[in-house]
């Protein structure tokens, strides 16, 4: 199995690039499964590589089957430093998608406050009362062809609520493809027949290192099993 990439690493701090497939944090559930807090601590040592309350530095998490960029302290004091940037909103994160049909407006923002489902406490979506949530998207391109053609599209998310940016395009009537949760069954099943995982890569992250006071920011290509998708969809 693909194992995570380190694309930068300071004093403070590592980038990583996640695969699909690996479970971002440590858990009582997580026994055969690849995680990457694990993969961390078990390859490389830093002050907080052993330390489960600071989660061996892990700042942020990505769902299982997300790609893409993920940040990792070395530090107690970069860890607490880059927490407070995601509390205060200071993070810019970019993610890809592919979506089914055609969104429109090509460029928007989607606003719906975002919840745990009182009917099904494991999975979130737009309910009254829920949390303040806000994503900024743009269409990047759009593939024409059967199932009403696909979106690729370039989020922005505002806010950092669980399964955010799944839960607002199914929200605007364009579920992510392959998305087990949110598609619908019968649909993620035929997606998954040409799209064998959900189609979300976190591509890019914009932050202060908390080393140099600098702003910084880092991008990751689309994976090679996404890229594959697309070049499926152009014909």
């Amino acid at each position: 199995m693909e194992e995570p990439k380190i694309i930068f690493q300071d004093d403070s701090l590592f980038v990583v690039e996640k695969p699909s497939g690996w479970i971002t944090n440590d858990a009582d559930t997580t026994t055969t499964q690849p995680v990457v807090q694990t993969w961390m601590r078990s390859n490389f040592q830093y002050p907080i590589s052993n330390d489960q309350l600071l989660r061996s530095g892990i700042v942020h998490r990505l769902d299982k089957e997300t790609s893409g960029i993920l940040l990792v302290a070395k530090t107690k004091e970069a860890f607490e430093k880059l927490q407070s940037e995601f509390k205060n909103r200071e993070v810019q994160k970019t993610y890809t998608a592919l979506l089914h049909g055609k969104v429109e407006p090509a460029k928007g923002e989607i606003k719906a406050e975002v919840g745990r489902l009182p009917w099904r406490r494991d999975r979130f979506g737009v309910v009254p009362g829920g949390r303040e949530s806000t994503t900024q998207y743009k269409v990047l391109e759009f593939y024409a062809g059967e199932r009403g053609g696909n979106s690729l599209v370039e989020f922005h998310p505002k806010t950092g609520r669980t399964h955010q940016i799944r839960i607002h395009s199914k929200h605007i009537g364009h579920a992510i493809v392959a998305d087990e949760f949110y598609a619908g069954r019968k649909t993620a099943r035929n997606d998954r027949k040409w799209c064998p995982r959900l189609f979300l890569h976190a591509s890019g992250i914009k932050f202060i290192n908390p080393d140099t006071g600098k702003e910084v920011e880092f991008k990751s290509e689309l994976p090679g099993d996404l890229q594959k998708i697309l070049k499926t969809l152009e014909h």
